[in-house]
């Protein structure tokens, strides 16, 4: 067998093609042993100007191009594959679904380090355990030391941790040198290892109710098979997922849990570790890239048995993978909005079905597409309808707005019924999916108001610290001291945001603590981990803040959720606005009574007629989704309809629209007269002007996903040679989930 001379290589550009190179010198006389091992591996190589780090996907005698043209590759970088023939299989199924470049999936696959050429080999890290001693009660060696002691209480339900594992819950390695000291606590260097010398389980399973025996019955543990557990909040989703995985773990196999936010992370996080003995891999943005790199590495390797991680943990290599489940598969942030924009939850399930593994779907509010499948069957559907333990349903009541006199946007009922919580030592949660102090600055005398100079929108007015912020494009000035247009200097602060509901609540209730918890007070490193410690105290509080509260959290000592401001989700340029607003107001409604405490929600509203509030309040989740299902399939809308978005943007709004009118007379003559294949467009985003450039859209639905995807590849292909496409930036959205 002759030696193969030459290897086609991803590279991250944005060219939809792979590149031919010459194996390196030094490799070829050795090529021909190890020619099936070469796929996988990375190699740096020069492109134009630039050395860049690809993935060898496959390797050939020959090239398509004249032998003395092709450059010989400057080195391979592994010494075995990085990525195994699954893995490249299923980026490649990616990037043909999503019509995007094969090198832009992989990168995407990739951490940012081995993007960079940085070596695959796992490090040396701290590992931290108790002593005999350290194992006693807390109070016994730290009474006249309350926070050594009660970290030591912490540590005690972990028994072993790492750096990272620590990081990850909010606790700095340093705060462990008074343990050390006191021998407490011990540590050794070494590098991460499979841990299966102990039991698999290090605390007891709960307990199931009926419901959730069933479901947890019904999901075998090979071959493919998908369920939605359509589950109340509370109902005991987690514990279904958990004595499924245990199953799964005995069996030697690896999970893969994909969770939406990373918020969610600490406390999910706890809650395996709490009761599995197993190497746990976490994978987020906010880790830094060698953890990044070391989480990766360990589930590549086989070693992290399970995976819990944000949207792009959903390519991450796993040679003994199991089963993936998705916690709140509904969630938006599943689908990535920029450069390779793929949907996590529908690659999951493609991944699963390759693997012939089991695939689980929870949420209390499920996507609509979601449900489209279970009810044609390709989905199994579980219903948990009880709330776990002693746990109730909250009590729901409207507070009619009209008419009643605000105190900076609340009513005196619900100003009443949280004095009433904070009175009885329990806890409240206010929810306003609106960040800063106010939307609008408005001058009173002439009606100016401060306008984003980069976008088609208001500059939000913030006080922490003092500036205005546009949250769109992110530019920031000063507040103005006087109007602009008039001189005048009434300027008023018009509407609320959760700064100015912070600050009314301090000043209603100024013995109660308030707590804030948006974008901005949880953007600091273990921010968010830091006020769920504080929220868990149990201790009576307020918080506020926005859906970064609704998903998934457990808080079992809040009684009382009020929602500030209802109508702004009613009414959306989006054809999903409706779909989100009812999913996000059952999320938030969910906080309440979630232990032994009964709940209560209050709805703040000026509509409380509206008949699909009505519909969600009173009948619940499944009617309600079934009336926008009937909706969307008068309106020939996903999912019943294949869509695809080709988004153009330029600081010359000619440019923008010019090419997707060209890309319309394209696809005019492709498409013919039939039903079966819609345009709409080109018309200006709902926000036409953002960062200086205009926004234009061009939609296209089809009866099936074989003729949207003939058509989107052949119009690719036109736009790759059209000189108009080479000076606007476009894009093309499979299955785009915002129309923004």
């Amino acid at each position: 067998m002759s030696a193969p001379e030459f290897i086609q290589v991803a590279l991250p550009t944005p060219l939809r093609r792979t590149f031919d190179y010459r194996l390196p010198c030094d490799d070829i006389a050795t090529a021909a042993s190890f020619s099936q091992q070469l796929p996988g591996r990375r190699v740096a190589v020069e492109f134009g100007r630039q050395t860049l780090t690809g993935i060898i996907v496959s390797v050939s005698n020959n090239s398509q191009y004249p032998a003395e043209k092709v450059k010989p590759a400057l080195q391979i970088l592994d010494d075995s594959p990085l990525l195994d023939k699954n893995s490249l299989d299923f980026y490649h199924w990616a990037a043909n679904y999503y019509l995007h470049p094969l090198g832009e999936v992989i990168s995407a696959a990739l951490p940012a380090a081995l993007r960079q050429g940085e070596s695959a080999n796992l490090q040396a890290s701290n590992h931290w355990q108790l002593t005999k001693t350290g194992q006693q009660p807390a109070e016994t060696h730290l009474k006249r030391a309350p926070k050594q002691a009660q970290l030591l209480g912490q540590l005690q339900t972990l028994q072993h941790w790492s750096d990272t594992e620590l990081r990850q819950l909010a606790i700095p390695p340093g705060k462990l040198k008074p343990l050390l000291e006191k021998s407490l606590i011990s540590h050794q260097l070494r590098h991460p290892s499979q841990d299966h010398d102990r039991p698999l389980l290090a605390q007891q399973p709960l307990t199931l109710n009926p419901e959730q025996q069933a479901t947890t019955d019904a999901i075998a543990c090979t071959g493919f098979n998908a369920h939605l557990i359509f589950g109340a909040t509370g109902s005991g989703k987690t514990e279904v997922y958990l004595q499924v995985l245990e199953k799964i773990l005995t069996e030697g196999k690896q999970a893969l849990i994909l969770i939406p936010e990373i918020g969610l992370t600490p406390q999910t996080i706890q809650r395996f570790q709490n009761r599995f003995n197993r190497t746990i891999a976490v994978m987020h943005s906010n880790l830094n890239d060698t953890e990044r790199k070391q989480a990766w590495l360990m589930a590549a390797k086989g070693i992290a048995d399970i995976v819990i991680g944000t949207r792009s943990a959903v390519f991450t290599p796993m040679p003994r993978l199991g089963v993936i489940m998705i916690d709140e598969e509904h969630d938006p942030s599943f689908k990535q909005q920029d450069g390779f924009r793929y949907h996590a939850r529908d690659l999951a399930t493609v991944r699963a079905q390759r693997a012939q593994i089991p695939l689980l779907l929870g949420s209390a509010t499920p996507a609509l597409e979601s449900l489209h499948n279970a009810r044609q069957g390709r989905y199994q559907l579980a219903r948990l309808t009880q709330r776990a333990g002693e746990a109730s349903a909250p009590e729901t009541q409207i507070i009619d707005l009209r008419g009643q006199a605000l105190h900076n946007g609340f009513s005196q009922q619900l100003i009443q019924q949280l004095q009433n919580t904070t009175d009885a030592g329990e806890q409240a949660l206010v929810f306003l999916n609106r960040r800063g102090y106010s939307p609008v600055m408005l001058c009173h005398h002439c009606g100016w108001q401060a306008q984003c100079p980069r976008c088609e929108t208001r500059l939000t007015v913030h006080q922490q610290p003092p500036h205005l912020h546009c949250h769109h494009c992110d530019y920031q000035r000063p507040v103005a001291r006087q109007c602009p247009e008039c001189n005048s200097h009434e300027l008023h602060y018009v509407g609320q945001g959760t700064e100015r509901t912070e600050q009314t609540l301090q000043q209603l209730f100024p013995d109660t603590p308030v707590i804030r918890v948006d974008r901005d007070s949880t953007r600091r490193k273990n921010g968010m981990s830091e006020i769920l410690q504080d929220i868990q105290t149990g201790n009576p509080c307020i918080l506020v803040g926005t859906q970064m509260l609704a998903k998934g959290h457990h808080f079992p000592d809040v009684t009382l959720v009020a929602i500030l401001d209802a109508d702004s989700g009613l009414f959306s340029t989006d054809f999903r606005g409706i779909e989100r607003f009812g999913q996000l107001l059952l999320q938030v409604s969910g906080r309440a009574g979630r232990a032994e405490k009964p709940g209560k929600v209050l709805i703040q509203t000026h509509l409380s007629d509206h008949p699909l509030l009505n519909l969600l309040l009173r009948q619940g989740y499944d009617h309600f989704s079934r009336e926008i299902q009937r909706e969307r399939q008068l309106a020939k809308l996903p999912p019943y309809r294949a869509m695809a978005l080709l988004r153009s943007e330029s600081k010359r709004a000619d440019n923008a629209h010019q090419l997707l009118l060209s890309a319309r007379q394209f696809l005019e003559p492709l498409a013919g007269q039939t039903p079966a294949v819609t345009l709409l467009g080109p018309l200006p985003a709902p926000m036409e002007k953002r960062n200086d450039r205009y926004r234009f859209q061009l939609q296209l639905s089809c009866d099936d996903r074989k003729t949207r995807h003939y058509l989107c590849t052949q119009l690719l292909e036109h736009l790759e040679h059209q000189t108009l496409a080479r000076r606007v930036r476009w894009s093309l959205d499979i299955d785009p989930q915002e129309l923004s």
